[in-house]
């Protein structure tokens, strides 16, 4: 997960929590007869969610029960996906590469991507590298960002990628294919003055 998206997303579990912990607490304090702010609209234990008159204005239609209970249901579904996305790896951890013995080994996914960011950073023209491993275990995908220098080529920077870095990494670790998402980017340089 890029740095951006983990910062908002911090920020935004941080105000949810914050305003559901406030809202459990004055909820829990009305509920216990303790003293609430005179805004809330619960002030004592026998108060409820939705008064009788609340109620049978809304019973008479008949579409307001199952679209308060679809909302409710959408909502709890898409908590529980956001709880499982944050415990999806972002970088692929390990490689399984078949030795041809019927067995397979593991490959540290880091060490693939350092082999890769070295492999591409020693082409002419290329700054520096950066390479994820995102993708399965078994058909792992590469999203890498070259940064190249002023005077190179961009097809040529990804026409050495491909033959210089992702294929000798295709072959030595036994897969059948290794996508790649490339992103280039040019360093910032001066113009060069001419006299």
């Amino acid at each position: 997960m890029p740095a951006v998206l983990r910062r908002v997303n911090r920020v935004v579990l941080a105000l949810v929590g914050l305003l559901l912990l406030l809202g459990g607490g004055a909820v829990l304090a009305a509920g216990f007869d303790a003293p609430v702010p005179s805004w809330w609209p619960w002030s004592g234990p026998s108060d409820v969610l939705l008064s009788t008159a609340d109620r049978r204005v809304w019973r008479a239609d008949s579409w307001w029960w199952p679209a308060a209970l679809a909302a409710l249901g959408l909502l709890v579904l898409l908590a529980l996906w956001w709880l499982l996305a944050q415990f999806r790896r972002a970088r692929l951890a390990e490689v399984l590469v078949d030795t041809g013995d019927g067995e397979a080994a593991v490959l540290r996914g880091r060490a693939l991507e350092n082999v890769l960011e070295a492999d591409a950073t020693a082409q002419d023209g290329v700054a520096r590298a950066k390479v994820a491993l995102t993708g399965r275990r078994t058909a792992p995908r590469t999203r890498i960002a070259l940064l190249l220098e002023p005077h190179a080529s961009p097809d040529e920077a990804l026409a050495g990628l491909g033959s210089q870095a992702l294929e000798p990494a295709r072959r030595s670790a036994g897969l059948p294919a290794l996508p790649a998402e490339a992103r280039l980017r040019a360093v910032r340089h001066r113009a060069r003055r001419v006299s």
